[in-house]
């Protein structure tokens, strides 16, 4: 079962036991400072062991007043002006503990010293992409539950699919033949300019031929087109792959989330990349 998303006044919150958290997707205006302590009060509620904020700076002051500690931070992530903020407050101290902190030194430093690559990627012979439509949903969610036993959000669900098609998500996708082998997303958002790149998949017996850099490259020309000022991920910190595509894309680390987000059964923690586009 995933997380259920809902709103608070204009604002936007999931929450639920997959993982085992409260995540402040989108902070209006007019719902702060109001929505601090009622965001805390529904994860102390229901029991959850973190609170996950992604905030305009202007609510820093009132997070940080309650308890919540600064884990990444993207310059100009709103409209190409306002800083963006990754605010947590952990609820139990085994929740704040990164167990693999040697792994995510590692991971880290590797990405780090790799050089930014120049020139387009070129596709596997036999390979053509495409942006995906609504037709293409039961493949899609087919390859998804190919790779992620379990994931954030319902990305196994053909429906689910459709429904952010048609808010704010634009899917990309390659297919050797008819068989679609690997997809991700651009998770728009509108009003402040950025986009998140997410949701890569790629099918276990084709990784290793540069999909994902692939995928990252038509992503960024296709969320530039539509007037998104910067780009960025939240990347899985044990994932050598994604966090390597990202650096040689010219992406910059701003911050790891501790234990933030459940994929395939386990926490894992997350490391936040930008881009101004």
């Amino acid at each position: 079962m995933s997380d259920q998303v809902e709103k608070f006044g204009n604002s936007v919150i999931q929450h639920g036991t997959a993982n085992d958290r409260a995540y402040v997707m989108k902070i209006d205006p007019q719902d702060y400072p109001q929505i601090v302590d009622y965001v805390v009060a529904l994860a102390e509620t229901k029991g959850y062991s973190k609170i996950f904020v992604k905030s305009p700076s202007f609510a820093r002051s009132g997070f940080l007043e309650k308890g919540f500690v600064e884990e990444a931070k993207i310059p100009n992530l709103f409209r190409g002006e306002d800083e963006g903020y990754f605010f947590s407050r952990f609820l139990c101290e085994p929740r704040r503990t990164e167990q693999q902190s040697k792994l995510v030194a590692e991971i880290l430093q590797t990405a780090e010293k790799k050089p930014v690559v120049t020139g387009e990627p070129a596709l596997p012979e036999g390979c053509h992409f495409s942006t995906m439509r609504k037709q293409d949903t039961e493949d899609m969610a087919e390859l998804y539950k190919a790779v992620f036993a379990s994931y954030p959000f319902p990305i196994h669900d053909p429906a689910y699919l459709v429904q952010t098609m048609d808010e704010n998500l634009i899917y990309f996708g390659i297919r050797r033949g008819d068989e679609l082998i690997a997809l991700s997303s651009a998770e728009i958002d509108f009003e402040g300019q950025n986009a998140e790149m997410t949701d890569f998949a790629t099918l276990p017996e084709c990784r290793g031929l540069g999909l994902a850099t692939f995928l990252l490259e038509q992503m960024e020309g296709g969320v530039g087109k539509i007037g998104i000022k910067t780009a960025y991920t939240i990347a899985r910190s044990y994932s050598f792959g994604m966090n390597l595509t990202f650096a040689k894309h010219g992406y910059i680390f701003s911050g790891t989330l501790v234990n933030n987000t459940q994929i395939s059964g386990d926490l894992e923690s997350m490391n936040v990349w930008y881009k101004p586009l």
